[in-house]
């Protein structure tokens, strides 16, 4: 918010006052397990739309497996909400019931 301080001649400067800006809310894309989807078609997902390579989109895979649920990485709200869109859309496409969210990070 700029304040006013008048100068030397009767004129008035505007001075800039810095103002704190909070980082924007962030969001994990986290995948859920189903007994379905094949354990491939979630690693292929994850390389290509997390940018993930072979090796680390296998280890969310069997975390995903194992825990109920994954997460596959960390956006602003419409970058995550984005990601979503495209696993949903790649698993109804593929006919699988895959199942991915995006929520708030604490």
């Amino acid at each position: 918010m700029p304040t006013r301080r008048p100068a030397g001649g009767g004129e008035v400067v505007l001075e800039r006052v810095p103002q704190k800006a909070k980082p924007p809310q962030m969001y994990q894309v986290v995948m859920l397990n189903d007994d379905y989807t094949p354990m491939e078609f979630v690693v292929v997902v994850i390389q290509e739309f997390f940018g993930k390579d072979r090796e680390t989109a296998t280890q969310i895979m069997l975390k995903i497996h194992l825990d109920g649920k994954g997460v596959c990485g960390v956006y602003s709200r419409d970058v995550a909400a984005t990601k979503v869109d495209q696993v949903l859309d790649a698993a109804k496409q593929a006919g699988h019931p895959l199942q991915c969210v995006s929520e708030p990070i604490e």
